[in-house]
């Protein structure tokens, strides 16, 4: 994530102005939050998740790095902001590619996933999982075959058209692209539920949201 991060910023004509880099499970962030903070960034972008990632964003929110700074999660999900709470996280910018309250049918799917789930919304992963599991299984059907190959290159044969992601297109790589968002997590006073966390700023087309083709490097991609 650091990696192409990185690459894209400077692609796009900005400066990266630093890193840091803190052990796995650390609780104490403090000496690489101030390194930010002392940086002059405006972006302080965090390639951690889980419980590194809530244990950051909230220290972030203790030393007020985001009175001045923004802070990005490169790899954060709702519950996430779920334990970190809305007060700390407030103003912390994600890139998803599901979100609960999206539209009609992420709704109607996400009700049905927290009726059985202890009224918990689903996360990207787990609406993911949902998604890639039916297109595999409908894909099965139509080929009429459960080999691989003849399965994989059905899903591949047009876009498949998703209730939670849209339009999906499996590329040769095997990549599954399809559009994502930009979200700020939102106030306290903004919210008007437990779940209702994110502010949606901005919708990347899929063509833009992932890797080119020919940069991955994988050989399953034909010249």
């Amino acid at each position: 994530m650091e990696h192409d991060a990185t690459a894209t910023l400077k692609a796009l004509g900005d400066k990266v102005l630093g890193s840091v880099r803190h052990p796995l499970g650390t609780t104490d962030f403090s000496s690489y939050l101030l390194q930010a903070q002392a940086s002059g960034a405006k972006v302080v972008a965090l390639a951690d998740t889980g419980t590194d990632l809530i244990n950051a964003v909230k220290q972030a929110a203790e030393f007020r790095l985001t009175q001045k700074q923004t802070l990005a999660g490169l790899f954060t999900q709702i519950t996430d902001v779920e334990s970190i709470g809305l007060q700390a996280a407030q103003g912390l910018t994600v890139t998803e590619a599901f979100y609960w309250d999206l539209n009609g049918a992420t709704r109607m799917f996400s009700r049905r996933f927290a009726q059985r789930y202890y009224d918990r919304m689903p996360t990207a992963n787990q609406a993911g999982v949902y998604s890639s599991v039916l297109a595999y299984l409908n894909a099965v059907k139509a080929a009429n075959s459960i080999e691989g190959e003849t399965v994989v290159a059905q899903m591949r044969k047009q876009p498949i058209e998703d209730a939670l992601f849209g339009s999906v297109t499996v590329r040769q790589d095997g990549r599954a692209v399809h559009d994502m968002y930009t979200f700020r997590v939102k106030a306290p006073g903004e919210s008007s539920s437990r779940w209702d966390v994110y502010q949606p700023i901005a919708r990347i087309p899929g063509s833009e949201a992932f890797r080119p083709l020919d940069k991955g490097g994988c050989k399953l991609v034909t010249r």
